[in-house]
């Protein structure tokens, strides 16, 4: 079973998390912030992974924190369940739209964590502050090691621009985590 778990504790958040990589998209999220408990679900729900999140945080200062705290325990637990990635498809890239809006999304699961964030994303929905997904991005690929590349390549309502970003990394992930062989996919032996 590829599964992990993580407690982090900060003057911050509080945050506990546990991930099954080939579970069957049950969502458990808590974050304390409510759009993103919705895009944490999707993400579950569309990578196929089981996720159960619990996040006290100081959400009286504001959402940062939160946001970029789950998504540092998500990449630790998605790269302590993939171990050494022996067998996995490694690379994934995807196209997904949400009504009026479509991104773009690839990603390398080399060990080498990179991020490149190319969408406009100002202002709120409803309390939540829409430049914090960029934060969670660079959180997430950092932690679990990822190169992942983003591209809003239409916009228009920004819950649907939001949405169709976290859908195209859910399906990407759960392609690139795929088991289709025996071996490590890389030709130097190994994945860092």
């Amino acid at each position: 079973m590829r599964t992990a778990e993580t407690q982090r504790k900060t003057k911050e958040t509080e945050i506990s998390l546990s991930l099954n990589v080939d579970g069957t998209g049950n969502a458990r999220i808590d974050s304390g912030v409510g759009f993103f408990n919705h895009m944490l679900e999707l993400f579950s729900v569309h990578s196929g992974m089981d996720i159960a999140l619990t996040c006290k945080g100081d959400t009286e200062v504001d959402f940062h924190h939160t946001v970029e705290d789950v998504g540092i325990a998500l990449g630790d637990c998605l790269k302590k369940a993939l171990g050494d990635k022996c067998g996995i498809a490694r690379f994934a890239d995807r196209v997904i739209p949400m009504d009026e809006c479509a991104a773009l999304v690839a990603v390398d699961f080399s060990g080498r964590a990179y991020l490149n964030f190319e969408a406009d994303f100002y202002g709120k929905v409803g309390d939540f502050d829409l430049e914090l997904i960029e934060e969670f991005m660079r959180a997430f690929s950092s932690h679990a090691g990822m190169n992942v590349y983003i591209k809003l390549l239409r916009g228009g309502n920004k819950h649907h621009e939001a949405e169709c970003i976290f859908k195209a990394l859910a399906k990407c992930v759960q392609d690139g985590v795929k088991i289709v062989s025996d071996r490590v996919p890389s030709s130097k032996g190994m994945l860092e």
